[in-house]
């Protein structure tokens, strides 16, 4: 009885350690599975200087712009309806959408001319001026329709450095209607919202700062 009790013993461990094997096989299959591919998009706006912009002397430094995670994440926000906020399956932005826009903002004044100098906060730049920006909504927005518009909002606060005082601050917003709901035909209507949204920013921080300036007793 001992000799047949030990022999079933020794088949049930046998059973059990291959189905454990079979077990893990099937684990590492499900593993194995490739997973959906993910589209980058990556917005190359472009500015054109207006000639309603004036030419300034100063300086200026764009500080690090504050944004909610979810606003300033790699994820395409859309929202469907008002009060849900979703993201597209298997897209993401190629930056996070608060360096998109200081990006468009720095090379659509560079590339105007219209400036003594801009830079980045950090790079060892000092300028008369500061300019702040807060990314309240960088979104694909049905708003009750049946195609997206690429919706982007931003608060801006310019501040004279030397005064530490607030020359001008504005709210911008643009939206630009998708051609269809396509997440591609969205990702080129950002690139329209960044262009427009950048131009405005950069016309807006010239005449702005300048306003200001003239306003300033004369040095001697």
């Amino acid at each position: 009885m001992t000799t047949i009790a030990s022999t079933l013993a020794r088949h049930a461990r046998i059973a059990l350690a291959s189905g454990l094997l079979l077990a893990l096989a099937g684990c590492s299959i499900l593993s194995d599975k490739p997973k959906d591919p993910t589209t980058i998009f990556a917005p190359e706006p472009a500015v054109k200087a207006d000639a309603s912009w004036p030419k300034v002397d100063w300086q200026l430094v764009i500080a690090p712009p504050a944004a909610a995670r979810i606003v300033d994440s790699l994820r395409i926000a859309v929202r469907p309806t008002p009060g849900e906020l979703q993201v597209y399956r298997g897209a993401q932005w190629a930056r996070p959408p608060s360096d998109m826009l200081v990006d468009t903002v720095l090379r659509a004044l560079e590339d105007s001319g219209r400036i003594g100098g801009v830079a980045r906060q950090g790079t060892g730049v000092a300028g008369e001026y500061k300019l702040f920006f807060e990314v309240r909504r960088f979104e694909s927005d049905y708003a009750g329709g049946a195609i997206p518009s690429a919706t982007i909002e931003v608060s801006a606060k310019l501040l004279h450095v030397p005064q530490q005082k607030v020359a001008a601050s504005r709210v911008f917003l643009q939206a630009t209607p998708a051609a269809s709901a396509a997440v591609p035909d969205v990702a080129r209507a950002f690139e329209q919202s960044l262009s427009k949204i950048g131009g405005d920013i950069a016309g807006w921080t010239l005449s702005s700062g300048e306003a200001y300036r003239r306003t300033l007793p004369a040095t001697r």
